[in-house]
């Protein structure tokens, strides 16, 4: 199966949610509830979608993957773990529908953001992963990321990534 990032649309809000509600559900069962397990709404999806950089991944009629990519610094990033770059992107809510993942498709949405990012000027990828049994660290480090330093945010454990464009 091969994916191709584009720019997600009001359309795409209720597959969107539900596709989070499901990665989430399943975190959930194999991890126990905890801050990883987020409840998306529509009204909260759409305000993600105007804030922009909201990209999903079809497949079949259906969305598959989605993610947020940004210039913008989310909120729980502290800028002085990063290296010096001239304009990081902010990679932020990736998920897979779960009857997808472990089969390539993270890895293909880590290259269409990467792709993405170098077409808009970027010189980096930036990321917090949650850094305990349920996060996605050792993905991102799989995928080229480089751990730069890790934090404690409002009670949740967080890893930095980075990687250079």
């Amino acid at each position: 199966m091969r994916i191709h990032l584009e720019a997600a649309g009001p359309e795409d809000i209720p597959q969107w949610v539900a596709l989070r509600g499901a990665v989430s559900e399943g975190l959930a069962k194999h991890f126990g509830e905890g801050y990883w397990c987020f409840r998306s709404t529509e009204k909260g999806a759409a305000f993600q979608l105007r804030q922009g950089g909201v990209y999903v991944a079809r497949w079949r009629g259906g969305l598959v993957a989605a993610l947020r990519l940004s210039k913008r610094k989310p909120w729980a990033i502290d800028r002085s773990f990063f290296s010096t770059s001239r304009l990081p992107f902010y990679l932020t809510d990736m998920t897979v529908a779960p009857r997808y993942q472990r089969k390539g498709l993270g890895r293909q949405c880590i290259e269409e953001a990467r792709r993405i990012a170098v077409a808009a000027g970027a010189d980096a990828i930036c990321l917090d992963a949650y850094d305990c049994a349920a996060g996605a660290g050792p993905f991102y480090a799989k995928c080229g990321f480089r751990e730069v330093g890790r934090t404690v945010y409002r009670g949740a454990p967080l890893v930095y990534f980075e990687r250079q464009l």
